[in-house]
């Protein structure tokens, strides 16, 4: 028997709207400024993290106004829950990252365990340079220590929080905004 998934229209009930989708819009551009700045000519290799990567990595691409080339991972601590555990690899990148700048691309930095992970990953596989964009970072102490992302957009509070790719119980990711459970 399956648990019961929580509702998404029970935790929006109790929920607060922390960033509308026209100041993730408008991040995300500034982001793309600052991007363009350091990569522009560089051809990076732009790894999304999938799945809350997906809508934020797609909507930054369009911003930046050069050529990257794509790719993806797929690498989880949550599958579909709201705390983390151990890094479950499901799909690693088909190009080669040897000698290629890379910029990961992500929806949020928390805590940062599984950035750090897919960030020495690509290390150890020659990455040039590994730079990582976050639309969300959850400024805490709870944090690894040193991990800061390179370009970021909002900041959100110490709670949990999903919509615009991250999710409530695999839930919510396709919300035009990013909410905070109470």
């Amino acid at each position: 028997m399956m648990a019961e998934v929580p509702a998404l229209d029970a935790a929006l009930a109790r929920a607060e709207r922390v960033h509308d989708r026209s100041a993730i819009e408008a991040a995300i551009r500034r982001m793309a400024g600052a991007i363009r700045r350091d990569l522009e000519g560089q051809h990076p290799l732009y790894l999304t993290l999938m799945q809350g990567g997906m809508l934020f990595a797609a909507n930054l691409a369009l911003e930046l106004g050069f050529d990257v080339e794509f790719d993806y991972l797929h690498a989880t601590r949550y599958r579909g829950e709201t705390t983390g555990a151990g890094l479950t690899w499901l799909h690693r990148p088909a190009r080669s990252l040897a000698g290629r700048q890379v910029l990961l691309v992500d929806d949020i930095l928390d805590e940062g365990p599984t950035l750090l992970e897919v960030r020495r990953w690509c290390q150890q596989q020659g990455a040039a340079a590994v730079r990582i964009a976050v639309l969300c970072w959850k400024r805490h102490d709870r944090g690894v220590a040193g991990l800061v992302p390179d370009y970021w957009g909002l900041e959100v509070p110490d709670r949990y929080v999903f919509g615009y790719g991250m999710d409530y119980h695999e839930q919510g990711r396709n919300l035009p905004a990013i909410y905070a459970l109470d």
